[in-house]
């Protein structure tokens, strides 16, 4: 019978591994991940980019028309791409400093998450109003002294009400060279004596014209883009 030999025997050990990263997320947890974030893709769309204003400047630039053209999903799309291109920049800032680390697994979610929202976070408090963020801030019982530090929860209500008055007021400048033009119309034909033809008809024509002529929904497009940045 062989002695046993005291430390031949090899003792088990266990290894921890405390580094600065982390580990990967799971392929399932990421699958998960991406399908809530399209899920949300659309509020998110409204509600965090100028899809709003752009939007509402279209449908109000059509309505000054008086016509029914462009329909309602070629407006929604060139909003969507005209929100997109704007939020272009924001977008990769966020892949650089949140979405890689945490890919990665050098950042967990709780983090990543943090560090993704304040480029958004930034965003929005440079296209928002200070009375909008005074307002929104008071009613949240929340000081509006250092906006930086005011939660995403209030920047975005009143970066949303923000993009509905500057949407409004661009709207309303729109507006006034075709109602310029239906006055005009209207009083000639009452001047001449023709009050059965509708001054609509008559202007119709003039304004379409007239649109074309400065390259209407260039220069809307182009003094939407211009607003934001």
């Amino acid at each position: 019978m062989r002695p046993l030999l005291l430390g031949a025997a090899a003792t088990p050990t266990v290894n921890i591994n405390l580094g600065k990263t982390l580990a990967q997320p799971s392929s399932s947890l990421v699958i998960i991940l991406a399908v809530s974030l399209i899920a949300l893709a659309p509020f998110l769309l409204l509600m965090l980019t100028g899809f709003t204003r752009i939007i509402i400047v279209l449908g109000l630039t059509r309505s000054a028309m008086g016509i029914t053209v462009p329909p309602n999903q070629v407006l929604v799309g060139v909003a969507l791409f005209l929100s997109l291109f704007l939020a272009g920049p924001t977008i990769s800032q966020v892949n650089h400093v949140a979405v890689q680390p945490y890919l990665h697994g050098h950042e967990s979610l709780t983090v990543a998450l943090k560090k993704g929202e304040l480029p958004v976070d930034q965003w929005m408090l440079k296209q928002t109003g200070k009375n909008e963020i005074d307002m929104v801030a008071a009613a949240a019982h929340e000081s509006a002294k250092n906006v930086s530090a005011l939660p995403i929860t209030t920047v975005i209500p009143a970066f949303l009400l923000s993009q509905l008055e500057i949407g409004f007021l661009i709207g309303f400048v729109i507006f006034i060279p075709f109602f310029i033009i239906d006055l005009i119309v209207s009083a000639t034909l009452m001047s001449v004596g023709i009050v059965m033809l509708p001054p609509t008809l008559i202007s119709l024509p003039f304004k379409i014209m007239l649109f074309v002529l400065v390259d209407g929904w260039a220069l809307v497009a182009h003094a939407l883009l211009t607003g934001f940045r």
